[in-house]
């Protein structure tokens, strides 16, 4: 519904905007719980699907996955990784359905690296020269492409993209994010003035982020 899109919004956005601003811990602290709720969804969304991943120690890796990118300790990193796949490989021994235990440890640590991981690299970038102004620009071309996608789609979506995966999705909605993302991509460069990159780089950055946004 787009009025929740709105009101989750208007109540997350500060509270994102102000720990990328002021950066450590606030960041880690904002970050480590869009993950845990990100892993909450995805493995609801691997239970409605018929498997069973192993929902507790999964959010917990998820969300020490983003605490650990903080760490200036080299060794850490590796020990997460190490953990994310032992770890769940242990609670297979519990496992009431043997049959399955496989592929449920396997959607455990695969929510466990397309989030974990993936968003600890917010903290990463954060650390870096102009750190702050790449995860703004980041942030804000995943949330221009959630938002050219849907509204193309409502105005001129016809085509379903993927109706197995998700029904309401449409090419021609993808196609609208793909270009605002792009656009936004290359607009916040030019206000922060990262454009000194150049297009030939912005340009396939903003379809990338559109690419993994959809």
């Amino acid at each position: 519904m787009l009025w929740q899109r709105i009101v989750s919004s208007l109540i997350l956005i500060p509270f994102l905007f102000v720990a990328i601003w002021y950066g450590e811990p606030w960041l880690s602290i904002v970050v480590g719980v869009f993950a845990g709720l990100g892993g909450l969804e995805f493995y609801r969304l691997a239970k409605s699907a018929g498997w069973n991943p192993f929902l507790v120690p999964g959010i917990l890796l998820v969300t020490l996955f983003v605490v650990a990118a903080h760490s200036d300790d080299g060794r850490v990193m590796p020990l997460m990784v190490s953990a994310a796949i032992l770890l769940p490989l242990v609670r297979i021994l519990w496992h009431p359905e043997p049959g399955k235990a496989f592929i449920n440890w396997a959607w455990t640590i695969g929510g466990v690296f397309y989030l974990g991981w993936t968003m600890s690299h917010f903290v990463l970038l954060r650390d870096l020269s102009e750190g702050r102004d790449w995860v703004f620009l980041a942030l804000f071309a995943t949330f221009a492409s959630d938002t050219f996608s849907y509204f193309t789609g409502r105005a001129l979506g016809k085509h379903p993209l993927a109706p197995k995966i998700s029904p309401k999705k449409t090419r021609e909605g993808a196609i609208g994010g793909v270009i605002g993302t792009v656009a936004a991509t290359v607009a916040l460069a030019l206000i922060t003035g990262l454009d000194e990159v150049g297009y030939a780089k912005l340009i396939p950055l903003g379809l990338l982020i559109s690419l993994f946004a959809q």
